[in-house]
């Protein structure tokens, strides 16, 4: 019977292990997540159907009740649980199992002594307890509905031919027709499951084991029936007993068949093993050059897989023809019998067979040019099968004469000869897809110069062997304008050709690499530092000329930075990742104006101070260097206090004051901004609730960045701040920017859900810089829109300022949105929003960004108090 992952199995088709095992006498390995939902949906399937089908068998056969039913099926359960662990499981193909099984014969036993319902039950249960027992019980339920299927198409197929036979009783006709229809249910179920995750089974392969499933059936059904016939006391049972025999000959002739098939199949996981070993031996091996296909792994590897092949085949020698490249000559390998000749004819006709077939030549039936190939070589016979891949000829397997006193090759000495090559075509090919992915591993597809990986392997050598290496970065900083004016295609193509001048300017032997987009990195060997700083203009002036793209002619102007071992390294090495980073400090420091600069310690002093900054972050916040400041911001036009925006400050012992601008980079950067965002909302809620005591419903405001709307775990976080604070959520306000979201909308969009459905309100700052649409808006679960103060600040002096502000307040309020204008700092800029119908207003006008206590200092003198609309205590802000 079929089996899937290669369990021994009796009657039913069973799924064990991975999702893509079916098959009762196949096994198919899977793995994929659309294999798993596929297989699902097929489960589902079976078990409905079975279900429904089984229903309906039971309507339709008669069903009479009797005490001793319980014993007899409790018989039938055990005959099945001892028929499946009877069974004999042998391998016949890579994945593929056949099972010699014994189930039919309680199978059969049971039409005559049991009800459709107890038969079904015992069948069930022994199955899924024998599942359960083995620890295979990932398939429960596909099994389950093929357990239900095998034995309602048996008795439904029993009781039509009942119907046809007549007579009362079951015949034996009919017990024997529904004995072999469960396997033969088992058999396509397991087939539509091959099919199902798409796995490959030739046509002929699934007919031959469905065939010998049948065999196998239907001589295990003809000894139960037998069996019970003759202590029964059926004198006309004679027929089944020669049945009986023949079906044991036809099985003993297939299990032999198997057994020889096993044997082709542990010659051919031994050659795979080989290969497969050989090809990591050459993954391991340094790919500073072109190896070898054949090379990577020693000629004494490759003669012990011609070896092996020849003991399988029993064959006298056999001969592996590998070829390097298309034009190099083959390497030939031979285990055996020593080949008569050395080299063969380039014309040879065994050598220029077409395809990727095996072909079996006899000197007695071949034409003239075989016959004399075959002279050539000693032999009298040979299967020749060539090695392609999907374009060339990778090499040749000759196999020849046969050691056998009794026959020369077959056909299944040809199937397996043409497996194996293919495994050994597949391996060749492997090799050189290897060589291919080591040279994409280090170096750029688009230009094809090395990549920062391939500069770092090619450079570290010459720098440990040489004091005189100088390394120059260098950054065309025209890239992204292009980009974004003429497309990536365009950019592309100055980017290819700026590594072309590289190339032409510095010589083929210098080690160039595209590092991203517009960079470059060199290394100048033997190459004195007094001469670096000429060689740098030298090649910024090369790549400061036009370069033609189609008929335009773009400016570009290029950033030279280089670096040299200084006396400060006190002699001691230094390796390229030291100087790429030095040569790419000194390119940043050409944007001071000059645009060629050489290193200095001096600018090391920079990202040293950004370098502390991130290291000392944690510790800033346990002394209390950071610090949370609120900006009021008021409703329009009652101006009443309707929130705060909280902004981290931070007062540096060393630095000073340093502003957000400068910190917030570096530690999101540094993969810090969840700290920093847990922090701002721990003070937050602490202040809020602090009002909240007070009898005042005031909203905190506080800033989120893309990676925290890429945690997901940041919306469970939130959650608990706020239930340890007690505050509601509608008091706390998350501002996110366009930029943020629409980075990675699929990561950002259901974080942002999760907040929304937590009642927190979100708003989206700086609308109107980035992705502002209205389609973006209607996308986005977000409750504000802020204006940014850019507009606000120009609305007075600009009037296309003043029309953006009034398109963004009418957008918000169509959408349903608060609309939030930041940076109002004059009275005709907050009389002009007012008038729009703004709702809220922010900024200096109002207050500057104030700590704790002078902005409880600035609500006590600037607000008063008094009851709003729903009797609530609300701060007014004073005129």
């Amino acid at each position: 019977m079929p089996d899937l992952n290669g369990r021994p199995e009796a009657t039913p088709v069973v799924v064990t292990g991975q999702p893509a095992q079916p098959g009762k006498s196949g096994a198919v390995s899977g793995g994929a997540r659309t294999d798993e939902l596929r297989f699902r949906i097929y489960t589902i399937f079976v078990l409905t159907f079975g279900v429904v089908t089984a229903a309906a068998v039971a309507s339709w056969l008669p069903f009479e009740g009797s005490p001793k039913l319980w014993w007899i099926g409790a018989v039938l359960a055990l005959a099945f649980l001892l028929a499946e662990q009877l069974g004999i499981n042998v391998d016949v193909r890579s994945g593929i199992s056949w099972t010699i099984s014994f189930t039919e014969i309680p199978l059969v036993i049971g039409f005559f002594v049991a009800p459709f319902e107890v038969v079904l039950a015992a069948h069930v249960v022994a199955g899924i307890t024998t599942l359960l027992a083995r620890k295979v019980a990932g398939r429960v339920l596909y099994n389950a509905g093929a357990f239900l299927l095998e034995i309602t198409g048996a008795f439904a197929v029993a009781g039509l031919v009942k119907q046809l036979v007549g007579g009362e009783g079951m015949p034996w006709v009919a017990a024997l027709a529904g004995t072999l229809t469960a396997p033969l249910v088992s058999t396509l179920l397991a087939l539509a499951a091959v099919r199902v995750l798409r796995r490959r089974m030739r046509v002929s392969t699934a007919l031959r084991l469905t065939g010998r499933i049948l065999v196998v059936g239907f001589v295990n059904a003809s000894v139960g029936l037998s069996g019970y016939l003759v202590i029964s006391g059926t004198p006309k049972a004679w027929p089944l007993v020669l049945a009986v025999f023949l079906g044991l000959t036809a099985l003993y002739w297939a299990y032999s068949d198997l057994l020889r098939e096993q044997r082709d199949m542990e010659a051919l996981s031994d050659v795979s093993l080989m290969v497969a070993r050989s090809g990591q031996q050459a993954a391991a091996r340094p790919a500073s050059r072109a190896e070898d296909l054949v090379g990577s792994v020693d000629v004494r590897e490759w003669a012990t897989i011609a070896e092996r092949i020849k003991d399988q085949l029993s064959a006298g020698r056999v001969v592996l023809r590998l070829r390097l490249e298309p034009k190099d000559a083959m390497r030939v390998v031979v285990a055996g019998d020593p080949l008569p000749v050395d080299e063969v004819a380039n014309d040879d006709p065994l050598l220029r067979l077409p395809g990727a077939h095996v072909r079996h030549f006899r000197i007695t039936e071949a034409n003239p040019d075989v016959r004399a190939a075959l002279l050539d070589r000693g032999a009298q016979e040979a299967l020749v099968v060539p090695l392609r891949s999907a374009n060339q000829l990778l090499g040749v397997v000759e196999a020849h004469d046969r050691l056998s006193r009794w026959r020369g090759f077959g056909k299944y000495d040809v199937q397996l000869l043409g497996t194996m090559a293919s495994h050994l075509a597949t391996s060749l090919d492997n090799r050189r897809l290897l060589a291919t992915l080591r040279h994409d591993a280090y170096h750029d597809p688009l230009t094809g110069l090395l990549n920062r990986q391939g500069f770092r392997q090619v450079a570290r050598e010459p720098l440990r062997e040489r004091a005189n290496c100088v390394v120059l970065r260098v950054d065309l900083d025209v890239f992204s304008t292009v980009s974004d004016a003429l497309g990536y295609t365009w950019a592309d193509r100055m980017v290819v050709a700026a590594g072309q001048r590289i190339r032409d300017a510095l010589g083929e032997e210098v080690p160039l690499a595209r590092l991203e987009g517009a960079s470059f990195a060199a290394m100048l060997i033997d190459c004195p530092p007094e001469f670096a700083h000429e060689a740098a203009e030298r090649l910024r002036l090369e790549l400061s000329q036009p370069y033609p793209v189609d008929r335009l002619a773009v400016e570009a102007n290029a950033m030279v930075g280089y670096a040299t071992p200084i006396p400060e390294d006190n002699g001691e090495p230094v390796d390229i990742d030291g100087l790429l980073q030095r040569a790419d400090v000194a390119v940043r420091a050409t944007r001071g104006g000059e645009e060629v600069r050489g290193y200095v310690p001096s600018m090391g002093q920079i990202f040293m101070r950004r370098f502390q900054m991130v290291t000392q972050f944690r510790q800033s916040l346990e002394d209390g260097q950071v610090s949370v400041h609120y900006q009021p911001k008021i409703s329009l036009p009652n101006r009443q206090v309707a929130g705060v925006e909280a902004l981290v400050r931070w007062q540096h012992p060393e630095f000073g004051k340093l502003s957000p601008d400068e910190f917030v980079p570096a530690i999101e950067a540094a993969g810090l901004i969840g700290v920093l965002t847990e922090f701002v909302l721990e003070q937050s809620l602490i202040r809020v609730r602090k009002w909240l005591d007070e009898g005042l419903r005031i909203s905190a405001a506080v800033n989120i960045s893309v990676r925290n709307l890429a945690d997901e775990e940041f919306p469970s976080q939130v959650a608990a701040a706020l239930d340890r604070f007690g505050v509601p959520p509608e008091l706390v306000t998350f501002e996110l920017t366009e930029s943020g979201v629409m980075s990675d909308p699929q990561k950002a969009l259901p974080i942002l859900r999760e907040l929304h459905a937590l009642g927190v309100v979100l708003a989206v700052d700086d609308f109107g810089t980035g992705y502002s649409s209205l389609a973006y808006l209607r996308q986005l679960p977000v409750d504000q829109v802020k204006i940014d103060k850019s507009f606000v600040l120009g609305m007075g002096t600009d009037l296309g300022d003043l029309a953006v502000v009034r398109s963004i307040v009418e957008l918000g309020h169509s959408l349903g949105l608060t609309v939030v204008a930041e940076g109002v700092e004059e009275d005709v800029a907050r009389d002009q929003l007012e008038a729009m119908g703004c709702d809220v207003a922010q900024g200096y006008l109002i207050s500057r960004p104030l700590p704790e206590d002078r902005l409880e200092a600035w609500l006590q003198a600037r607000t008063a108090r008094s009851l709003g609309r729903h009797q609530e205590t609300v701060l007014t802000l004073l005129s």
